[in-house]
């Protein structure tokens, strides 16, 4: 084909990347087609050399014409000085501040046009100016612009934790099974949970994204949510609504009968569609509680609190649940095909649609108010249990195509494209997550509003945030619609305003943030963590040198949450065991019975080699052949020997759990992700000795940072 150079010098101005290194250290060059369609996705026409050439012209005019940009993220110093894309004689700016405070400054350059203009200092926050300025000719041009001025970086663990290291439990919420939950773990499940952790010296409790979820068919994974500004009601403990008192003896049985109860506690995987019925049946009930007896109340203007706190974007939320009620009567589920009238949120349609359904909104925000108070009392517990740091939040990459953030957020989320991942040894052709990517200019254009609440929400009771895939601050492997994920391309995305923006939101909410950095990353990626004060991920069976052998413990950074596993990873007890090799081959993961005995022979081979590692760690005795719970307990105990600040145990790898909660790259109707359930209730967790044998590994030889751990449980339990 002929050589295309506007269509590359197009491509990388809007940040597709030319090429990337893949997993196996092969260097994969983006196509000429990639970049057309990826830039069709974003409104480009690009179909042609010429049109590309027109479409990289108009763009460069239009930053000519641009007095100032929309938006823009800096820190303190850098902030004071306002560029100009135009050299101006006089200026007049009108800034607004976030606190509400108005300043006016202008003045005049008699020695020459600038091409800047000075502010005074201005504090941490988002605020917003206009500038007017008298050009060399004696015209006039003005133009607005957010100005959103950060600190240099998100809080450090030295700022949080001292010299110490600390350890938490890492838990999959919905899978706790609990003698009071109705069948899916619950907030106060998370309470319970925390109560526990505390009294053994733990820091925090890491939970799964805790996202608004549809909650049936395929729409069960906390990674492709509703939405991510707002939670999943089924987290809810019903009886722990305050208007659960409000309701009648008669009604408080016929909503918690034991035998709907029953079936739904005692069942090996969770049945969305009918924890959700029952949920919704008693939410109704609770909403006419509250909205009989809440006016004037002090829970009432708590509530009120909260509606002007969330503002028009939790309205808009509660109108797409509404909506999706209302047009599914007729059998369409996706929004993208209600009419037209409905399509867009500020549309006269809408309006009048929550005119006449204003109680179906009104009830889809109280949901929200108590999710939020629920989640509170879990913050809470742990600040009385003496957690450093307490409640510990997931952040998923993106938000389903199908849901309300594209649907309330208009022009923001892209079509025709999706996220994924390229090749690599657990997916051989690369992945497609069916979520829509987020067009940057469109992003930029809105002055960041989207990620500013993103962010603020999920820090919300949260004394760290784990960030799910973060190189996606940095670039996004995107793919075109039909196309093979082997075919996809990077795309670079603002990674300055979106750090500095996580700077501010984490330093208000004085939380630490984790990085999940594993996968095909670009060289350099952990140093710019460090220097945006984000913690590393270090996973136990990816830690390896060469040779296959699992590296020392002295090899692991500091500056990192360490662990065995992640949701996506067979649990300690399943690898040890190889669960999950049949699985795959039953799957098409590996290719044929000649891959599984080549998988079997490599586990073998790594299984020994985690043993040598252990034995050299003097962990586990030499010549032992641990059972389940030592095996466990000694790679706990060798975790809490390396240098990292945070260790996150699995609740999973305590309680012997032998299947992961999701099998990438594999949909729901071949295996149910998303609904395996623990089998060991949350009760039994104190008295089991095989979870006091795993956890015990954390204090077994006294090592210095583990001490601190130990001299912190026990002062805790004699008190």
């Amino acid at each position: 084909m002929p050589p295309r150079p506007f269509l590359r010098a197009l491509a990388d101005r809007i940040g597709i990347l030319p090429s990337y290194v893949d997993a196996s250290g092969r260097t994969r060059r983006t196509a000429d087609s990639a970049r057309v369609a990826l830039l069709a996705a974003m409104g480009i026409d690009a179909a042609s050399e010429a049109r590309a050439r027109e479409q990289l012209e108009t763009m460069r005019a239009r930053t000519a014409a641009a007095l100032i940009p929309p938006a823009r993220v800096a820190q303190a110093r850098a902030a004071r000085h306002v560029p100009l894309a135009v050299p101006a004689r006089a200026w007049t700016v009108e800034l607004t501040r976030e606190d509400g405070i108005r300043l006016r400054v202008g003045g005049v350059h008699r020695r020459g046009a600038r091409r800047s203009i000075a502010l005074p200092p201005l504090p941490l926050g988002y605020h917003r100016l206009r500038v007017t300025v008298t050009l060399d000719d004696g015209g006039e041009r003005a133009a607005e612009q957010q100005l959103i001025v950060v600190p240099a970086r998100c809080p450090t663990a030295g700022e949080r934790l001292g010299a110490r290291r600390v350890y938490g439990i890492l838990a999959n919420l919905y899978t706790v099974r609990g003698a009071r939950n109705w069948g899916f773990g619950d907030l106060s499940d998370l309470t319970r949970l925390i109560d526990w952790a505390a009294a053994r010296g733990a820091a925090f409790v890491g939970i799964n994204p805790l996202h608004a979820l549809d909650n049936r068919g395929e729409q069960i994974s906390p990674y492709s949510p509703v939405s991510r500004l707002y939670r999943n009601v089924l987290y809810l403990d019903v009886p722990a609504v305050p208007e659960w008192r409000g309701l009648s003896d008669a009604q408080r049985r016929a909503l918690s009968r034991d035998s709907v109860l029953g079936p739904l506690r005692a069942a090996e995987r969770i049945d969305y569609a009918a924890v959700r019925a029952v949920k919704e049946s008693a939410f109704s009930a609770l909403y006419r509680v509250f909205a009989a007896r809440a006016r004037g109340t002090a829970r009432g203007n708590a509530y009120q609190r909260f509606l002007a706190a969330q503002g028009a974007p939790l309205r808009r939320f509660a109108a797409f649940l509404a909506l999706q009620t209302h047009v599914e009567r007729c059998g369409v589920t996706d929004w993208r095909r209600w009419p037209a009238a409905f399509r867009q949120p500020e549309s006269a349609s809408v309006r009048e649609f929550c005119a006449a359904e204003a109680d179906a909104i009104e009830r889809h925000c109280y949901l929200q108010f108590e999710l939020d108070r629920q989640l509170e009392g879990a913050a809470q517990a742990a600040r009385a249990g003496g957690m450093e740091l307490g409640v510990y939040q997931d952040l998923a990459l993106g938000s389903s195509r199908q849901g309300s953030d594209p649907w309330a957020f208009p022009g923001l989320f892209l079509d025709g494209v999706d996220l994924g991942a390229p090749p690599d040894p657990y997916a051989p052709t690369g992945q497609n997550w069916s979520l829509p990517p987020i067009d940057p200019r469109a992003l930029a254009a809105s002055g960041y509003e989207y990620w500013a609440r993103l962010v603020r929400a999920a820090l919300r009771h949260a004394g760290a945030l784990r960030i799910d895939h973060v190189m996606g601050l940095f670039r996004q492997f995107w793919i075109a619609a039909g196309a093979r994920g082997r075919d996809g391309a990077y795309v670079r995305q603002p990674a300055a305003e979106l750090l500095g923006i996580l700077a501010l939101e984490s330093q208000r909410a004085g939380a630490l943030v984790i990085g999940e950095d594993l996968g095909t990353v670009p060289r350099g990626l952990p140093a710019r963590l460090a220097r945006a004060g984000i913690l590393s991920t270090r996973v136990l069976y990816f830690e390896r040198d060469r040779r296959g052998g699992f590296r020392p413990a002295r090899a692991y950074p500091r500056r990192a949450l360490v662990g065995a596993n992640t949701h996506d990873l067979e649990p300690l007890a399943g690898f040890w065991e190889g669960r999950d090799l049949p699985r795959r081959r039953a799957l098409g993961l590996l290719a044929d019975d000649r891959a599984l005995a080549r998988a079997r022979s490599a586990r073998e081979r790594e299984r020994r080699a985690l043993l040598r590692r252990l034995r050299r760690e003097g962990v586990l005795p030499r010549g032992s052949a641990p059972d389940g719970a030592a095996l466990r307990a000694a790679v706990h105990a060798f975790l809490a020997r390396t240098p990292a600040v945070l260790l996150g145990i699995s609740l999973d790898d305590l309680t012997g759990e032998v299947t992961p909660v999701n099998q990438p790259g594999v949909a729901l109707a071949r295996h149910p992700s998303w609904t395996r359930r623990m089998r060991l209730p949350l009760e039994a967790l104190a008295k089991n000795a095989d979870v006091a044998r795993a956890l015990g590994g954390l204090r077994a030889r006294g090592q210095r940072g583990q001490t601190e751990l130990t001299d912190r449980g026990t002062r805790r339990r004699r008190s």
